[in-house]
């Protein structure tokens, strides 16, 4: 049993550091030092992957479409498109107004039909910055590390600056790493610091290679229940042990 935070930082070859996770139904921001999450500075967004795909439905349906359209935004349709073709912004206002500037993307349905790609190439994911877009009144994801970051005494904050790390699916637009980075150096403006955001580029699934990672360490076999245990207890046993 790990956060799984820790075991993205693990997948960076890193103890230390900030995880912000962006997955399919939550996203996370967890500090850790030497290896144990702080508490009080974890922060929860009720946004992520999954609502980005039903954003991206209601933009597409909402623009000028073909009748045909709203039976092809299929599941396995919108996330394609979601992974394929849109990014995040680095300019979100300035990528708006300027109308037709972006490069569309096409994309060819399963039965032959093609959905064209706008705007919405950006817009998709722009609620991870702005949930307010989603009408939810929490902060932005680099709102929330921020404020994480602000929970941390002044040595170890700067630490952490260094060592941010992204994971999760969500993290994975063209674009994110950089928007990560740009948001905050514009909170810690004038504060002398270095932000430096780590984006491996599997880092889709750091959290679990980070989990291979720790369990084969001898360290770690104290939050290993063995599979006598579980046999001889049940999976409520996990309760009891941890």
């Amino acid at each position: 049993v790990a956060n799984s935070g820790f075991l993205s930082l693990c997948a960076h070859g890193r103890v230390t550091g900030l995880a912000v996770e962006a997955g399919a139904a939550m996203s996370h921001v967890t500090p850790v030092r030497e290896g144990q999450s702080l508490r009080r500075g974890t922060r929860c967004l009720g946004l992520a992957g999954d609502h980005l795909s039903r954003h991206l439905q209601r933009l597409l349906r909402d623009g000028p479409a073909e009748p045909w359209l709203p039976q092809a935004l299929t599941k396995r349709v919108l996330t394609q498109l979601k992974e394929q073709y849109c990014y995040v912004s680095l300019d979100y206002e300035g990528d708006l107004r300027e109308k037709g500037s972006q490069q569309p993307a096409r994309f060819q349905t399963p039965d032959g039909r093609w959905i064209t790609l706008g705007k919405e190439r950006f817009c998709c994911p722009e609620p991870l910055f702005r949930p307010e877009l989603l009408q939810h009144s929490c902060p932005g994801l680099h709102q929330l590390a921020g404020q994480s970051l602000h929970t941390l005494p002044e040595p170890l904050r700067r630490s952490m600056l260094g060592n941010i790390v992204l994971s999760g699916g969500s993290s994975m637009f063209p674009g994110f790493p950089e928007r990560m980075c740009l948001e905050l150096n514009a909170l810690f403006q004038g504060a002398g610091v270095h932000i430096e955001v780590l984006a491996n580029p599997k880092r889709g699934t750091a959290a679990w290679a980070g989990g291979s990672m720790a369990a084969s360490l001898t360290s770690f076999r104290h939050a290993w229940m063995t599979r006598d245990e579980y046999q001889e207890h049940g999976p409520q046993y996990v309760h009891t042990k941890f």
